[in-house]
This record gives structure tokens, C-alpha cells and sequence, in this order.
């Protein structure tokens, strides 16, 4: 799939060539220096009990952006990881799509809190004497928040491979690790690319939880900018919140300009187009990276490497893919498979029975129902209004490069700009205007969701093929015609993505906008989410099980009668 040479490829050095690499050695040094550092910190011994420094001196910031900043670009490379294996599974074998997708839903609706509450522990045991626990338990936390976006953009985008693509794969024989490596990943490399930056941005809204943590009546906060803001937020440090803001943006740009605009300038090549793209972006980093010789050098070695280490996925002795194989699959297998998946479902609904009518009783059953039947109506109506908004705006962006280069690193902050943080001025405004809680908390819920629509939207827009713009412009689309027949057909599928994620998330995000605390103040809509948080606040555990297995039915539900649906539609209809 990637060629070091096509992203740095050669060119004639002159004597005084080499000075690139002269240029760009500090800056891998630092960088290098940096993650050695920071690692070392992350396995320093420490103790259940242990006080780790935290000081809200702004001189502080830099060393707390390191340490968040790395905690997030290990979950991402999991996340990564995970969207592979996952999206190679759930798009090529028939019978493990019909368990993942469904598990894919579940997970995305369980809140970050819940993950944070399971594991914690676990890692604290895995690693006894080492601050190592509590740092994969914050990372794992992160992953949670990272994951499920990028594992449904590669999954549509694997569902949505062009057919000629395909036949070309089969003219040529390729394996299943081949088609998936040379085929597959580069064409939904930009859109995967763009869901990258969105769980960066996505993982700032979660980081407080992360980096604060509770285990064994112990309150545990690591060095990072998200304990810093629970900090401030506790001591209502207003002037430290806004250095932890600027903190944010100066990291934001760094690793937008020195990882995710390369990247996405490099995968311009792998759009699927015959003519020059005028839709690509620019990069200074990887102009420079192009006129270096020895990091070349540096980088062919890594990727060969990398390719040797996989080579035990390249070994596929028939020649035949994963989908091919998939079809010669006999039909009793399937159905006995189908038959063991629904055995388990209604094993699973017969406890869940037994465990309502022991623990909380029908009456409260309906009860919680009508309460997510409200956050239901919520969660459609914000999308639908996000919809709105952020489509024609994310076309507009991802079919005019220049802009996308200026907006890019806004966009990125205002996703990442932690949500919880209006949760104040919310409480305040509602208060003294005296609104009603019940309309005026809803638009919190798509507040850190409505990115997820975006970044998806500018990821279709900006892989639409030159070819068919042309086409477009030539046959003279113009107004509601041009929407109909060119613009929202060709960015569908990644619309079907950015709002499963952007729905799943708003259902998360109801536990903390539906119920609002600031100081001796707490407002609170009626919905499913104030429900769960409600009993959380209370302890009891019985309703709080009762009102997440509710909530992840309304995910399931609404995802397998509506996205689903829709995704057929993109898979055969909508996309080029």
C-alpha cells in the first residue's frame, strides 16, 4: 500500500541538497527526546495513595501538554489497530458482521465512565508499584472515546470499494492481505485520515474524566491538561481554565502542522480519479520531508521493516480473498451460525427479564422507556438541525482546498474544546433568564457531537473525483438540482458515518447535559439521560444497569432500522 518513495520521492541532490536533513534533525531530535521523556514518566513506581504534584502555575502547561498530547497518540495508534482488524472482519465475513456491528452500537453508547470504572482496576493489578496502571487506564479511556468513529469510517469505506477497483483486484490475483494492504486501506485513507483528527479533537472532550480518576476511595489525577482543568474547575480558577484553552490551541496547531496536514497532503494520491486532483492540499512539512536524503533513507528502512513484520498476514496459499471465500461458505453453516446468535440473544433477554422483575419491576421498565423515547426525539431533532448546518458547509470546505488549509486547525479546536466547560454558563444563562431546562439543555447534547458530521462531510466532499465535477459543471447543475443529482449523493456515505458516530456520542453526552451541576446549583431535563445520571449520583446500581441496557437498545434500534438502511442505500445507490 505505502510506498516510501511515492511519499518522498527522489530527486536529483545537489551538493548542498542534504541541508533539508539539517533543517528538519532538531525537529525529530525534540520530537524524539520528547516521547522518551514523557515515557519514562509514564512508568515512574508510584503507589495507591501516592499524591502526584499538580500545580496550576501556567509554567506547568507545556510538560501537562506532553504528557496528554502522548496519552492521546497511544490511544489513537490502538485505535487505528483496532478500526483494522474490526473493519477487515466486519466487511468481509459475512457471519462476524452480524455479531460486530451490532457490539460496534452497544459499545459506542456505554459511557467512557463505565469503561473507566471497569478497567482501572485491572490495569492497577497488571502493572503492581508502577504509575504505568493508572496511565493505561487513562489511554484505554481515550481509546473508548477514539475508536468507534474511525471503525465505522473504515468499515464504510470497505463497503463502498468502486467495483472496477474490485475487478481490477481479481484480474490481478490478489491475495486477501494484498487486496486489503494495495486496495482497500489507500482508498479510504482520507476519509480514515479525517476520522483521525476528529478522535484527536474527540478525546480532548473526554480527557478530564480520563486523567482524573477515582479507584479505591482514591482520587488519582495525572499530570496532563485534563486534571489541570478539573483543578481549576474545583477551585474556579477562571484565568488558569483560559491558559489551559491557550494550551490547547498551541498543541492543536503543533500536531495538526507536524502530523495530520503531511498526512493528508501525502494521501491526495490515493484519491480514486484519473486526472490531477485541484482539490489537494499543501503541506510545508512534506515539501521539505521531499527534499531530504538521508530521512528518505530513514524512512524506506522503516517501512520495510514494517512490511517484514506482516508477513505471516501475507500468506494466502489459494490466491483468493476473504469475500471470495466468504460466498463458498455452505449455507447450513451460516444458518447454524444464525441460529447460535439468536440462541445467545434470547438467553441473554430471558436474564435481563429475570434481573427486571427481581430488581426494579415493569412499572419502572416503562418508565425508563418513555424517558429515552424524550432523549430520542432530542438526539434526532439536534442531528437533523446539525445536518443543516454543518453539510453544506463541510462540502463547501472539502471542495476548495485553500479554505480547507485555513479552517482546518479552527475546525480541529472547536471540536476539541471541551464541552463540559459551557456546562457553566448554561447553568447561569438558564438561571437567571429563568428557561426552560427541558429545551435549553438539549443543544449540549450535539455541542461536542456535531464535529463527528463535519469532518465526515469534508472527508466525502474532498474524495469526490475531478472527473465528476467536471461532469457536473459541464451538464450545468445548478440549485436544488446540483444538491439533488451531484453534491449530497456524493458525500452520502460519509454523511451515514458522521451521524451514526455523532448520534451514538449524543446519546453518551445526555448523561452530563441532561443533568447539570455547577456549585449548589443543578438543573436537570427530563430524559434518559438525567435518569442515569440521577441513580449514578444516588448509587443505585440496579436502575443504573436498568438505564444504560435501555439506552443501548434505543442505539441499537434506531441504528439497524435507519443508519442501517441507509448504509445499503450509500453500499448500492450513492457513492463513486
Amino acid at each position: 500500500m505505502i510506498n516510501p518513495k511515492q511519499f518522498f520521492p527522489r530527486q536529483v541532490v545537489e551538493s548542498s541538497g542534504n541541508r533539508w536533513d539539517w533543517y528538519l534533525l532538531p525537529l525529530f531530535l525534540s520530537l524524539l527526546i520528547m516521547l522518551s521523556f514523557g515515557a519514562s514518566q509514564m512508568a515512574r513506581p508510584y503507589q495507591i495513595g501516592e499524591q502526584l504534584p499538580l500545580s496550576l502555575d501556567p509554567w506547568w502547561l507545556p510538560y501537562y501538554l506532553m504528557r496528554t498530547t502522548l496519552r492521546m497518540f497511544f490511544a489513537l495508534a490502538a485505535s487505528l489497530v483496532f478500526s483494522c482488524v474490526f473493519a477487515a472482519l466486519a466487511a468481509k465475513v459475512r457471519a462476524a458482521e452480524k455479531v460486530l456491528i451490532p457490539a460496534l452500537d452497544i459499545l459506542q453508547s456505554i459511557p467512557i465512565l463505565g469503561f473507566l470504572s471497569i478497567t482501572v482496576t485491572g490495569f492497577i493489578a497488571l502493572f503492581p508499584g508502577n504509575l504505568l496502571g493508572v496511565e493505561c487506564a487513562a489511554i484505554f479511556a481515550i481509546f473508548t472515546s477514539q475508536a468507534w468513529n474511525m471503525a465505522f469510517s473504515l468499515y464504510q469505506s470497505l463497503k463502498t470499494v468502486p467495483g472496477e477497483l474490485q475487478e481490477a483486484a481479481r484480474i490481478f490475483q490478489l491475495s486477501a492481505w494484498q487486496r486489503f494492504w494495495r486496495l482497500e486501506l489507500p482508498f479510504a485513507m482520507p476519509g480514515l485520515l479525517w476520522n483521525m483528527m476528529m478522535s484527536m479533537s474527540g478525546g480532548w472532550f473526554f480527557v478530564v474524566a480520563s486523567e482524573a480518576i477515582s479507584v479505591s476511595n482514591q482520587n488519582i489525577k495525572l499530570p496532563g491538561i485534563g486534571s489541570y482543568i478539573a483543578r481549576a474547575i474545583e477551585e474556579q480558577n477562571l484565568a488558569a481554565i483560559v491558559w489551559a484553552i491557550g494550551a490547547m490551541l498551541i498543541g492543536i496547531l503543533a500536531y495538526d502542522q507536524l502530523l495530520f496536514r503531511p498526512l493528508l497532503a501525502w494521501a491526495d494520491k490515493f484519491r480514486f480519479e484519473q486526472s490531477s486532483s485541484e482539490t489537494a492540499q499543501s503541506s510545508w512539512l512534506l515539501t521539505w520531508l521531499r527534499r531530504t536524503d538521508k530521512l528518505q533513507g530513514v524512512a524506506v528502512a522503516g517501512t520495510k521493516l514494517l512490511e517484514r513484520s506482516f508477513t505471516i498476514f501475507k500468506r494466502d496459499y489459494d490466491g483468493t480473498s476473504i469475500r471470495a471465500r466468504q460466498n463458498t461458505v455452505p449455507g447450513n453453516w451460516m444458518r447454524a451460525w444464525d441460529a447460535v446468535v439468536a440462541a445467545l440473544v434470547l438467553f441473554a433477554v430471558w436474564r435481563l427479564a429475570l434481573f427486571v422483575h427481581a430488581e426494579v419491576g415493569w412499572g419502572e421498565v416503562g418508565h425508563v422507556f418513555m424517558l429515552g423515547i424524550i432523549t430520542l426525539t432530542r438526539v434526532i431533532v439536534l442531528i437533523g438541525l446539525a445536518a443543516l448546518v454543518w453539510v453544506p458547509i463541510g462540502i463547501w470546505i472539502g471542495l476548495h482546498p485553500r479554505a480547507a488549509d485555513r479552517l482546518q486547525a479552527v475546525a480541529q479546536f472547536l471540536a476539541a474544546f471541551p464541552a463540559n466547560l459551557m456546562y457553566p454558563i448554561a447553568v447561569m444563562i438558564i438561571v437567571r433568564w429563568h428557561l426552560n431546562p427541558d429545551i435549553w439543555l438539549s443543544p449540549l447534547m450535539v455541542f461536542g457531537t456535531q464535529w463527528y458530521l463535519l469532518f465526515n462531510v469534508i472527508a466525502g466532499a474532498s474524495s469526490v473525483p475531478t472527473e465528476l465535477r467536471y461532469a457536473a459543471k459541464n451538464l450545468g447543475l445548478k440549485g436544488w438540482l446540483k444538491w439533488k443529482r451531484y453534491l449530497l449523493p456524493a458525500v452520502f456515505p460519509s454523511f451515514v458515518t458522521g451521524a451514526i458516530t455523532a448520534s451514538g456520542g449524543s446519546w453518551n453526552a445526555s448523561i452530563v447535559s441532561e443533568y447539570v451541576t455547577w456549585g449548589d446549583t443543578t438543573l436537570e431535563a427530563h430524559g434518559l439521560g438525567s435518569y442515569i445520571a440521577r441513580m449514578t449520583a444516588t448509587g443505585d446500581f440496579p436502575r443504573i444497569a436498568l438505564g444504560i441496557g435501555v439506552m443501548c437498545v434505543f442505539v441499537m434500534g434506531f441504528n439497524h432500522f435507519v443508519w442501517r438502511r441507509l448504509y445499503s442505500m450509500a453500499e448500492d445507490r450513492m457513492h463513486f
